[in-house]
């Protein structure tokens, strides 16, 4: 059974990726991506330490690829799985980035809030839409009218199109445009 299990081991080491690929899809056989694991996980792990600068983190990263892989290579057909680990390596590191900058703001949000009484919370949130309201006041017609429907009213394109009566190619140029003009209104800068 040991030499069994020896000449599979070995043969794995020797075999191309493809063919470690095709066998596990047919098989199952876990031994497979033990040995693209093997083979690739220094580089999974350079590639999220690359991108996450935090060695717990790419170490948890490289387990999440790799139990991955175990569900999606069983569906998926890969033809070059050196850049295709690449991918899957980088949107899995850019979705945690993500995730992580997420949660930053909501707590940073969060303890922004905390340090506001309620009233003080009304009173800037009563302010901001009020400034909000004058600089959507300076923009032409059409933006005017598009832009409070769009974001104040929460109004759909198709609801809009009804309502005024403009083409849906107007009334997405004028919200693009309104919102781009309040945006230098409100910033001063292009």
């Amino acid at each position: 059974m040991q030499k069994k299990n020896n000449a599979l081991n070995n043969q794995w080491h020797t075999a191309a990726d493809e063919h470690l690929l095709s066998h596990y899809r047919q098989s199952g056989d876990q031994a497979a991506i033990g040995e693209l694991f093997n083979r690739y996980r220094h580089l999974v792990y350079g590639a999220c330490l690359k991108y996450l600068k935090n060695t717990d983190e790419a170490r948890d990263a490289v387990s999440s690829i790799f139990e991955k892989l175990m569900r999606d290579l069983r569906v998926h057909e890969v033809l070059q799985f050196r850049y295709w680990l690449f991918t899957v390596c980088r949107n899995h590191c850019l979705m945690a980035i993500r995730s992580r900058n997420t949660r930053a703001a909501h707590t940073k949000g969060f303890a922004l809030a905390q340090q506001e009484t309620p009233e003080e919370f009304v009173l800037n949130r009563e302010e901001a839409l009020s400034t909000l309201e004058q600089h959507i006041a300076q923009l032409n017609e059409h933006q005017r009218l598009c832009v409070r429907l769009f974001y104040l009213e929460e109004k759909s394109y198709r609801e809009i199109v009804l309502q005024t009566e403009l083409s849906i190619n107007e009334v997405k140029s004028h919200i693009q445009n309104g919102r781009r003009n309040l945006k230098i209104l409100m910033t001063g800068k292009p």
